[in-house]
């Protein structure tokens, strides 16, 4: 059988050169000639899946490594008999890493601050679940959750209200509560003086040419984009304003990429009735020289701040797409293909589980703990 694949899921030929032929395109421009001769599609994100694509093909199962499925046409699918599948969570842990990152970048300690969270799903609710850990006082606004799964549900103006407000939900533009343009400008008033707002779900949940206005009326408000409105064409002037941006990479992690791939390797397997022979433990070796340690004598904010930026380096993806856009605005560059060649060649990101932190005080090895660092010792053992 035929493959065709996005060439920027990892793993791929790893993973289902045993099943068939795996053949490899840029998921943005994958066209219908491609898919024809394909038992399978294999996509991420930036591939629109739906009859344009699909039409007379022998494509009998998709499969896209990412948790959202909105580039996905499920009614036209599953009216011609095509399975899909998605990998959701994959990248739950890397997104809530970016926003750990953020927050240290921005040097915001989220510790004493009111955390609001827009969606509670694999990504929210992860991110919920480690504050409460640490016993942040968050306020969730997802209307598709009940109280029994989470006590701190709340109105959407509660949590507009925040220090802290970051969003999660995925696109959904029917339904009772559709999520497009779900932030506009009266919502954005509502944001209080001195408040951070990260959008790490999907860009169209901002209006974004409301938040670019609201930008220009008031600069006592911080906003991280990783997700934009369009992509790849975002608005120039929106990411001069924001004070940290990325090109959709907030679930780019390593491991977050292999999960996906790992989970819809297993999916085609189901599909095909065949037991998965290959997982990520036998293809992926652990990561050599893990081993970090916090500068002496500061406080535990500041080592949180200086291992997170040791492991990942936010502000690097920031420069990157401000030095893309400087590029495009000079002529020398298109910021579209850019976007996407960013996402493409983006360096390989290992998620803090991978790292063992050695000489942690007892204080800061219980933050690194919950935020996934493996601590190898005390300083006073």
């Amino acid at each position: 059988m035929k493959i065709l694949a996005d060439e920027n899921i990892p793993l791929v030929n790893e993973f289902f050169q045993s099943i068939g032929e795996v053949v490899t395109r840029p998921g943005r421009t994958m066209l219908n000639n491609d898919a024809l001769s394909a038992s399978a599609l294999l996509v991420r994100s930036v591939t629109n899946v739906n009859q344009t694509l699909l039409q007379s093909s022998k494509v009998s199962f998709v499969g896209t490594c990412t948790i959202g499925v909105d580039h996905l046409d499920q009614n036209w699918l599953q009216s011609n008999h095509i399975e899909f599948s998605s990998a959701p969570g994959c990248n739950a842990n890397s997104v809530v890493e970016y926003v750990y990152a953020a927050l240290c970048h921005l040097d915001v300690n989220w510790l004493d601050k009111k955390f609001g969270i827009i969606g509670c799903g694999n990504v929210g609710g992860l991110l919920y679940k480690r504050l409460k850990l640490q016993g942040v006082d968050c306020y969730c606004y997802d209307p598709l959750r009940t109280p029994e799964g989470n006590s701190d549900l709340t109105t959407l103006e509660e949590v507009l209200s925040c220090d802290i407000i970051s969003m999660h939900t995925p696109l959904t533009k029917t339904g009772d509560h559709p999520s497009f343009h779900l932030i506009n400008l009266p919502e954005l008033r509502q944001l209080k003086s001195g408040a951070v707002l990260l959008n790490c779900g999907r860009g169209p949940v901002i209006n974004n040419a409301d938040l670019l206005q609201f930008l220009h009326e008031r600069d006592d408000v911080r906003v991280v984009l990783d997700v934009w409105e369009p992509e790849p064409d975002i608005s120039l002037d929106l990411l001069d304003k924001v004070v940290l941006g990325s090109p959709h990479i907030a679930g780019y992690s390593y491991d977050g990429k292999l999960k996906g791939t790992e989970m819809i390797y297993q999916a085609l397997c189901k599909h095909l009735k065949r037991e998965p022979e290959l997982s990520i433990k036998n293809l992926v070796p652990p990561l050599a020289d893990n081993q970090l340690q916090p500068t002496a004598n500061q406080t535990t904010w500041a080592q949180v701040k200086q291992l997170i930026a040791q492991v990942y380096s936010i502000a690097e993806d920031d420069q990157r797409l401000r030095a893309l856009a400087q590029r495009a605005r000079a002529g020398e560059e298109n910021f579209g293909i850019g976007f996407d060649g960013l996402r493409k060649h983006y360096p390989t990101r290992r998620e803090f589980h991978n790292y063992q932190v050695v000489g942690a005080d007892d204080k800061t090895a219980e933050w690194l703990r919950v935020l996934g660092f493996g601590v190898a010792s005390s300083a006073h053992e």
